[in-house]
C-alpha cells in the first residue's frame, strides 16, 4: 500500500473521531452539514491542483514560465469571481442558493476536465530539418526522446547551454551538441482537449465564484455576535476542508500518475457532486441561514414567466464565456485583477465614510488590515501548486511517492493540527490571553517565511542527482501549516465580526480577492524560479535546484521582515476591534 494512504488512513481514524464528536457535541448542527459540503468542495479544488501544474507542463507542453502564469489566471479569477458571487447573495439570491447553484457549476467543471485530449506534441528544427521529440509516461516514469533517422536518442543539457544528443553515429544529420540558438522547439496541441480545458476551468470559476464566499459566510451565522465558539467552528471547519484536500491529493495524484490525467480529475468530478448531495440533503439543519434576503424579489417576472431568480442563472451560465476568453490570457487576467480591486478599494472607501460609525469603521479597517497581510501570506503560501510542486518532482527524493501527493503534506499536517489550535484558541478566550488577530498574522508570516529558509539552509543535503530528502520538503509544509492555523481560520473568522452586517458577503468576497491577488502574483513569481524543459522534462536538474534555492531564499526573508512589521504593527491597533473578540458565555444549543 502507498505509505501516504497508510498515514492517511491512521490520522483520519485518530483524528476525525474526536472532531466529529465535537461538531455534534458543542456546535450547530448546521455546521455539520457545512463541514462536508466544504470538504467535498475542497476535494474537487484540491484533487485537480496537485496535478494540474504537471498536466500543463507535461501534457500541454507549457514551458514553466506559461505554466506558472496559466496556473496564476486560472486561481486568480477562481478567487476573483467571488466578489460577484458575495453581492448577488447578499442582494437577491441569498447564500444557500448561490451555494447549491455554483456547485453544480464546479460538477460540470471538474467532469469536463476528464476530456483531457490527444497530449500535444513538440518537434525540435534544426538546419531546415525537423525532429519529432516523442514523450511516454507521466512523473517519474516519463521518459523523452529525439528522433533521428527512426531511432529515439536520449538528450540533456550541453555545457554552456544547449542540448547534448546521446548515442549519436557520425552520420547523423546534425551534430551530438547542438548550442543554445541552433535550433527551435515548437509545441502542437489537439484543439478539441486544450478547448475542453479552458472551458473546463471556467465552469470551475465561475462555480467557485457563487460558492466559496456564501458557504463560509453561513458558517458564521450560525454563532451570535461574542459566541467563544466562533474561532473553534471555524477551526473545526477548516478541518473538514483540509480532509477533503489530503484525501484529494492523495487519491487523484495517485490516478492522474498511474491511470490518466482523465481519472485525476474525473475523481475530482465525483467528490464535488457528493457535496452537492450533502449540501441539499442538510438544508433543515441550517436553522433558516443563509436564506434570500428579500423572496419576494426573486419571483419578481422580468422576460416572461423568467423571473429574477432564473435570470442570475442564466447570466451565470452565460458568464462562463466572458471568463474562457479571459483565463487564457494572464495580461487580460491582470487588467481584471487591477480593476476588481480598484474598486472593491472605492467602494469600500465610500462605505467607510458614508455608512459607519467609529466603531464600525476601525472594525472595517482593522479587517482591511488583515486583509492586506492575507495577500503577502497566500503569495508565499500558494507556491505550493506550482513552483513546490515542480520542485518536488525535479529535486526531492520521493521515496517512491508521487510528487502530486506531497501536496496532502499540508492538509494532512492541518489534520493532525487543527484541534489542537481549535482547543488552544478556546483555552486561551476563556482566560482572557488569547493573541490579537494581527499578532496571529504576523507570526503566520514569520512561520511560513521560515518554511521556505529550511529548505535553503538543507540545501547542502543535495544527492548526486541533486535531489534533496523528502522530510525537508515535509518539515516546509509543516511550517507553512502551523503559519496557516495562525492566520487562515482566523481570519475567515475575523471577517464575520469585524464586518458590517449588512455587506459581510461581500467583504468574504473581498477576503478572497486577497488570495486571487496572491494567486496572480504568485504565478508570475513561480514562473520566474522555472528552468528549461524539452517534452516536459527538465534538462538541468542542477540549474533547476539552484533556481529554486535562490527563489526559496528570497521567499522565506519577505516572509519573515513582513511578519515581524505585523507584530509591532499589532500593538498599535489592536483595539480597532471595539470589543468584537470578547468572549460571553455560548448560548444553549438548540435541539
Amino acid at each position: 500500500m502507498n505509505i501516504v494512504v497508510l498515514i492517511g488512513i491512521v490520522i483520519t481514524l485518530v483524528t476525525g473521531i474526536p472532531v466529529l464528536l465535537q461538531l455534534l457535541k458543542n456546535h450547530p448542527r448546521g455546521l455539520i452539514i457545512l463541514f462536508f459540503a466544504e470538504m467535498w468542495e475542497r476535494f474537487s479544488y484540491y484533487g485537480m491542483r496537485g496535478i494540474l501544474i504537471f498536466y500543463l507542463t507535461q501534457h500541454l507542453l507549457f514551458d514553466d514560465e506559461t505554466a506558472g502564469a496559466q496556473y496564476g489566471s486560472y486561481t486568480s479569477l477562481v478567487y476573483l469571481l467571488p466578489l460577484v458571487g458575495g453581492l448577488l447573495a447578499d442582494r437577491w439570491l441569498g447564500t444557500r442558493k448561490a451555494v447549491a447553484f455554483g456547485a453544480l457549476l464546479l460538477v460540470a467543471g471538474h467532469l469536463t476536465m476528464a476530456v483531457e485530449g490527444r497530449p500535444s506534441t513538440q518537434t525540435l528544427t534544426y538546419a531546415g530539418q525537423s525532429y519529432q521529440i516523442s514523450a511516454e509516461g507521466r512523473m517519474d516514469s516519463r521518459e523523452v526522446r529525439l528522433t533521428i533517422g527512426g531511432q529515439p536518442h536520449a538528450f540533456g543539457p550541453a555545457e554552456g547551454g544547449g542540448l547534448k544528443i546521446e548515442g549519436l553515429p557520425a552520420s547523423a544529420p546534425l551534430p551530438a551538441v547542438l548550442p543554445k540558438g541552433s535550433y527551435t522547439i515548437e509545441t502542437q496541441s489537439d484543439p478539441l482537449g486544450k478547448t475542453a480545458f479552458y472551458l473546463a476551468i471556467s465552469l470551475i470559476i465561475v462555480g467557485v465564484g457563487f460558492l466559496k464566499p456564501n458557504i463560509s459566510a453561513i458558517v458564521g451565522q450560525l454563532y451570535p455576535q461574542g459566541d467563544p465558539r466562533r474561532d473553534a467552528g471555524f477551526t473545526l471547519y477548516y478541518y473538514g476542508i483540509n480532509l477533503g484536500a489530503f484525501w484529494a491529493s492523495v487519491l487523484c495524484g495517485l490516478l492522474g500518475e498511474t491511470v490518466g490525467w482523465w481519472a485525476g480529475f474525473g475523481l475530482a468530478g465525483v467528490g464535488m457532486a457528493a457535496g452537492f448531495i450533502v449540501f441539499v440533503l442538510g438544508k433543515k439543519h441550517l436553522m433558516g441561514k443563509g436564506e434570500p434576503p428579500a423572496p419576494e424579489a426573486l419571483t419578481r417576472q422580468v422576460a416572461g414567466p423568467l423571473n429574477v431568480e432564473w435570470l442570475i442563472y442564466g447570466l451565470g451560465v452565460l458568464g462562463v464565456i466572458p471568463i474562457w476568453l479571459l483565463v487564457q490570457s494572464n495580461q487580460l487576467v491582470g487588467w481584471a485583477l487591477g480593476i476588481s480591486t480598484v474598486v472593491a478599494l472605492v467602494f469600500i472607501a465610500w462605505f467607510l465614510a458614508a455608512r459607519c460609525d467609529k466603531v464600525e469603521r476601525e472594525r472595517m479597517l482593522l479587517a482591511m488590515v488583515l486583509i492586506f497581510g492575507s495577500v503577502v501570506f497566500f503569495t508565499l503560501f500558494e507556491q505550493a501548486g506550482t513552483s513546490l510542486n515542480l520542485f518536488a518532482d525535479r529535486n526531492v527524493d520521493l521515496l517512491g511517492i508521487s510528487a502530486g501527493q506531497t501536496q496532502s503534506f499540508n492538509a494532512g499536517f492541518i489534520l493532525i493540527f487543527a484541534p489542537i489550535f481549535a482547543a488552544l484558541w478556546a483555552w486561551l478566550a476563556s482566560r482572557n490571553l488569547d493573541l490579537n488577530p494581527v499578532m496571529k498574522f504576523g507570526l503566520g508570516l514569520i512561520q511560513v517565511g521560515l518554511g521556505f529558509l529550511v529548505v535553503v539552509w538543507a540545501q547542502g543535503m543535495a544527492d548526486d542527482q541533486f535531489r534533496m530528502p523528502l522530510v525537508i520538503l515535509a518539515l516546509l509544509y509543516m511550517l507553512h501549516t502551523t503559519g496557516e492555523l495562525f492566520l487562515s481560520p482566523v481570519g475567515l473568522s475575523q471577517i464575520t465580526k469585524l464586518s458590517v452586517a449588512s455587506i459581510v458577503s461581500f467583504m468574504m468576497a473581498v477576503w478572497f480577492l486577497a488570495s486571487s491577488i496572491a494567486q496572480y502574483v504568485g504565478g508570475i513569481i513561480a514562473g520566474a524560479m522555472g528552468t528549461e524543459t524539452v517534452g516536459g522534462q527538465v534538462l538541468d536538474p542542477a540549474a533547476a535546484l539552484a533556481t529554486s534555492i535562490d527563489g526559496f531564499n528570497k521567499l522565506g526573508w519577505a516572509g519573515i521582515g513582513c511578519g515581524v512589521v505585523f507584530i509591532g504593527l499589532s500593538y498599535l491597533i489592536r483595539h480597532w476591534d471595539h470589543g468584537a473578540n470578547t468572549t460571553t458565555e455560548p448560548p444553549k444549543r438548540e435541539a
